[in-house]
């Protein structure tokens, strides 16, 4: 049996996750867009039970899945949802002195996800969560918001 193609390919789907990330938020360098890709996992993970992690965990891309994981201590308690503005503090919070998140951080990043993942395995992850977690994803509310 071959490799699986999304592993075979994961470098590359990954470079173009984080292009499209990049151009979405309108940063520079991908570099720069590192900090603003993994605050928007981790703070979305933080809102997960660690069930719900684990099945929307499975639907993503390879590197996108061990980033989402990384130094994850599942036994925090779980955060609200809350507001667009409280999420964004929580994704400017990953390394904040080196963090380039935009105000449309979450919604740049999620749109590049979109656009780089299997969508009938990520809807069918998200329906399984609850409907906050899937507006987190799909959602274009949070665009443009300061």
């Amino acid at each position: 049996m071959p490799i699986p193609f999304e592993y075979q390919n994961a470098s590359r789907q990954f470079d173009q996750f984080m292009i499209e990330s990049r151009d979405n938020a309108g940063l520079a360098t991908t570099n720069m867009t590192w900090n603003m890709v993994v605050g928007v996992f981790h703070a979305f993970r933080s809102r997960l039970s660690l069930e719900q992690a684990l099945i929307f965990a499975d639907a993503l891309p390879p590197v996108a899945r061990a980033i989402f994981v990384e130094n994850w201590d599942p036994t925090l308690p779980t955060k609200e949802f809350g507001t667009v503005q409280s999420m964004l503090a929580d994704v400017r919070s990953v390394r904040s002195r080196h963090n380039f998140s935009t105000p449309d951080a979450i919604a740049a990043v999620a749109t590049a996800l979109r656009n780089n993942i299997d969508m009938v395995t990520f809807l069918r992850a998200l329906k399984q969560l609850p409907p906050a977690a899937q507006d987190y994803w799909l959602s274009e509310c949070n665009v443009g918001q300061s």
